[in-house]
C-alpha cells in the first residue's frame, strides 16, 4: 500500500474514531483487496455504519474533513427497511471518496444472512469496528458479480433482444436521428446485450470464475486479440454511413460469439430469427435516407 493510500485510510480510521455516532468503518471494492487493479484513480469506498444518519445526511460538513471538495453526487435507497444513503465526492487533490452511511442495524442485517450481500462479498476490510460486530462476519468469497451460466431460455432471450434491438438502430439510421441510434447501437447493443454475451463466451473457458469487471471493464484483458480488434471497429463516430457499417460489423461479432457459446453450452441458437432480422436491416439500408 502506497503512502498516499495509508494517508487517506489513516485519516477516515482517525476521523471515525473520533466521531462518537460512528460504530463502524468498512473499506469495501477494489482498495480491499478484491484482486482487482489499483491504481491512483481508484475510489475509496468507505461504509460509514453510524447510530443515526441524519445528522451525516442534514450537515455534511464533516466531509470536507477529508479535504476541498471539487464535485460531490448524492443517493439514497432503502435496504432491510433502513434508508442507507451515498455521498460520492472528489476531492481537488485527485482523492475520490464514496462514502456510503448506513445505520448500525444494516451491518447487524448482515451478520443474521447466511452468506454476505455483493458489496461485501467482493472484499471487505475493517477499518474501525467499536463494538466487536465484525467479528462475526464471514470472510469474502469475492465470488460477487461473476456472471452465472445462462440457462438455454436466457440465452435464448439475450439473443432476441439483441436482434429486436437492431432494428432501432436501423430505423433512426434511415431516419437520420443520430442521438437515439447512437444509444441503442452503442448502449443497448454493445454494453447490454453483446457485452453479456462476450462475458459469457469468457467464463466459458475460465469455470465461470472470472470478473469481467463492471460494463466490462476488464474485457480486453480476458478476450483473444482478434475479438477485441473486432470489437474496437464497431465503435465509429457521428457519420451516419459509418454507423450503418457498424451496426453490421456489431452483428457480426454478435453472431460469432453467440454460436460459439451456443456449441459450447449444447444450446441451440435462433438461426431463423438472425437470417429474417439481418435481411430486414439490409432492406431498411437499402431504401436510402429520408
Amino acid at each position: 500500500m502506497d503512502n498516499v493510500e495509508n494517508d487517506v485510510i489513516n485519516r477516515l480510521m482517525t476521523w471515525g474514531d473520533r466521531q462518537a455516532r460512528v460504530r463502524a468503518v468498512l473499506l469495501t471494492s477494489s482498495r480491499a483487496g478484491s484482486g482487482a487493479p489499483v491504481d491512483i484513480l481508484s475510489d475509496y469506498d468507505p461504509i460509514l455504519y453510524v447510530t443515526d444518519t441524519a445528522p451525516f445526511i442534514n450537515d455534511e460538513g464533516w466531509l470536507r474533513e477529508f479535504g476541498d471538495i471539487m464535485v460531490m453526487f448524492r443517493d439514497q435507497w432503502e435496504e432491510y427497511g433502513m434508508r442507507q444513503y451515498t455521498r460520492l465526492v472528489l476531492y481537488d487533490d485527485g482523492t475520490k471518496i464514496d462514502f456510503t452511511i448506513a445505520p448500525v442495524g444494516a451491518l447487524e442485517k448482515v451478520l443474521e444472512e447466511p452468506a454476505l450481500p455483493d458489496h461485501l462479498d467482493i472484499g471487505y476490510r475493517v477499518l474501525l469496528d467499536k463494538d466487536q460486530l465484525t467479528g462475526r462476519m464471514p470472510p469474502p468469497s469475492y465470488r460477487a458479480h461473476i456472471p452465472s451460466k445462462p440457462t438455454e431460455h436466457e440465452f435464448r432471450n439475450l439473443v432476441e433482444q439483441f436482434w429486436w434491438d437492431s432494428t432501432y438502430v436501423a430505423k433512426h439510421l434511415w431516419r437520420n436521428e443520430l442521438f437515439p441510434a447512437k444509444y441503442m447501437l452503442d448502449y443497448v447493443l454493445k454494453l447490454d446485450c453483446l457485452r453479456r454475451m462476450l462475458e459469457w463466451s469468457i467464463e466459458i473457458t475460465h469455470d465461470w470464475s472470472l470478473r469481467p469487471g463492471k460494463e466490462g471493464r476488464w474485457l480486453r484483458q480476458w478476450l483473444p486479440r482478434e475479438v477485441w480488434s473486432a470489437l474496437e471497429d464497431t465503435f465509429v463516430g457521428a457519420a451516419i454511413e459509418d454507423n450503418w457499417q457498424a451496426l453490421f460489423r456489431t452483428t457480426e461479432v454478435f453472431r460469432a460469439t453467440a454460436l460459439s457459446v451456443a456449441r459450447n453450452l449444447g444450446y441451440e441458437y435462433p438461426q431463423q430469427v438472425d437470417a429474417n432480422v439481418s435481411a430486414y436491416l439490409q432492406k431498411i439500408r437499402a431504401l436510402g435516407n429520408v
